[in-house]
């Protein structure tokens, strides 16, 4: 892991001269107040080891007649220089290998040298950078993807049953009604039938009304025939005997149900359709579980993937992508949390650059500073930042372009004190 171990400035946009060997891990704050030069330091580093794409508009510092100079020392023995206002560079290898800015990139990490731009990029941005080092990224999309189909999939069919459910429950319930339709032809044919047997009825009674004539005259003819007196008496006992047992079957039933039939079957065919859209609701519902299964094992299968994967910082994750570190997005974030998000990020981009450029650290107050410190110190990275201040967190003040000397309070003893 390359760090940065010394480093000299002289006569870069506002600086006039500053050297400076930053702490090999952890936290080198520059301090000073507005307008002093402390962000011209981190100018001069970006531009001495990114190159062209980092030189600044005017490099010369205004008023001086002697040209920029830029050295940097580095922990894997290289030292870079930079001269003039073109920027002319050269790189002295102790291994005597060349290569010039080439040779820089291999172990440089852009983004270590322009820090706003990662913290500056789009939510979606991020998130690629973060799935981009990790090796997930297309799992994960195709993840996601699976699980926005099957959530619309599912948000279609729950409006479908609910539909359903408000077309049932707004169906009459008729509980007298029969399961099925009534047929007006098996009515008639029922009618009918009746009066056919009626009609048998009728008959029997005119047979009887003739055995009785025949009966009155048989009397008559007693004398003559009394044979036949007693035979028509006989039919005349057994016709009455048979009218007597008959009894007419009334049609006012059927004939009120033809009248209804309408209703009726109204009734029937709204049973049978609250039925059916039940049936189809409740199959609906069904699939609506389903779908609400399958969603949750993709986003388990999700969440193990990025549980397993070889994240920055224990905390961050990818969810609709965007980043998350302990259950917020980049906008709920501290300021703090997102610097220390974006350093790890950047560290993991390139695992040969062990420095990280940082500006306006005044955003983190002096338990969050040094927390953050304690961090860089354990994950054995450096990082060179600003600060308005010149308090004792700082490592330099730069005052007018200069760095200025900063005096430790003496140590002195007074008796019985340890």
């Amino acid at each position: 892991m390359v760090k940065i171990s010394t480093l000299e400035l002289e006569n870069v946009k506002r600086i006039k001269a500053v050297s400076l060997a930053p702490a090999e891990s952890g936290l080198t704050v520059i301090g000073g107040d507005n307008g002093q030069g402390k962000t011209s330091v981190l100018d001069a580093i970006a531009w001495a080891l990114g190159g062209e794409k980092f030189k600044p508009s005017n490099p010369q510092r205004e008023g001086s007649v002697i040209p920029p100079h830029l050295r940097v020392t580095l922990s894997n023995g290289l030292v870079v220089e930079r001269k003039g206002e073109s920027g002319s560079l050269k790189v002295t290898d102790p291994d005597g290998r060349k290569g010039g800015q080439q040779l820089l990139n291999e172990f440089v990490e852009q983004l270590a040298l322009n820090l706003p731009k990662f913290i500056e990029a789009t939510p979606k941005a991020k998130a690629e950078t973060l799935l981009k080092i990790i090796g997930v990224g297309d799992k994960l999309r195709a993840l996601d993807m699976q699980i926005e189909q099957r959530y619309n999939q599912r948000t279609e069919i729950g409006r479908i049953a609910q539909q359903k459910h408000k077309y049932a429950d707004e169906l009459p319930v008729h509980t007298n009604a029969p399961a099925e339709e009534i047929s007006i032809s098996e009515l008639i044919r029922r009618q009918q039938a009746i009066l056919a047997k009626n009609g048998e009825n009728q008959r029997l009674r005119h047979n009887h009304e003739i055995c009785e004539q025949e009966l009155s005259r048989a009397q008559q003819a007693y004398e003559l025939a009394a044979e036949v007196l007693a035979k028509a008496r006989q039919d005349a006992e057994t016709a009455r005997k048979s009218a007597e047992d008959l009894q007419d079957q009334s049609t006012a039933e059927i004939e009120q149900s033809i009248a209804d039939i309408d209703i009726i079957n109204r009734k029937v065919r709204e049973n049978a359709s609250r039925e059916r859209a039940e049936q189809d609701a409740a199959e609906l519902d069904a699939q609506y579980a389903e779908i609400t299964e399958t969603i949750e094992n993709l986003r388990e299968e999700r969440t193990n993937l990025l549980k397993n994967a070889d994240l920055p910082l224990a905390g961050l994750s990818v969810e609709d992508g965007e980043l998350v570190y302990n259950g917020a997005k980049w906008d709920c974030m501290s300021g703090a949390e997102q610097l220390k998000i974006a350093t790890a990020i950047v560290r993991k981009l390139n695992p040969e650059c062990g420095f990280v450029l940082m500006d306006k650290l005044e955003q983190m107050d002096a338990k969050t500073l040094a927390e953050f410190g304690n961090w860089l110190e354990q994950e054995g990275l450096q990082v060179i930042a600003t600060r308005v201040s010149t308090g004792d967190e700082c490592s330099i003040i730069i005052e007018d372009g200069l760095a200025k000397t900063i005096t430790q309070p003496s140590q002195t003893w007074t008796k019985g004190v340890f």
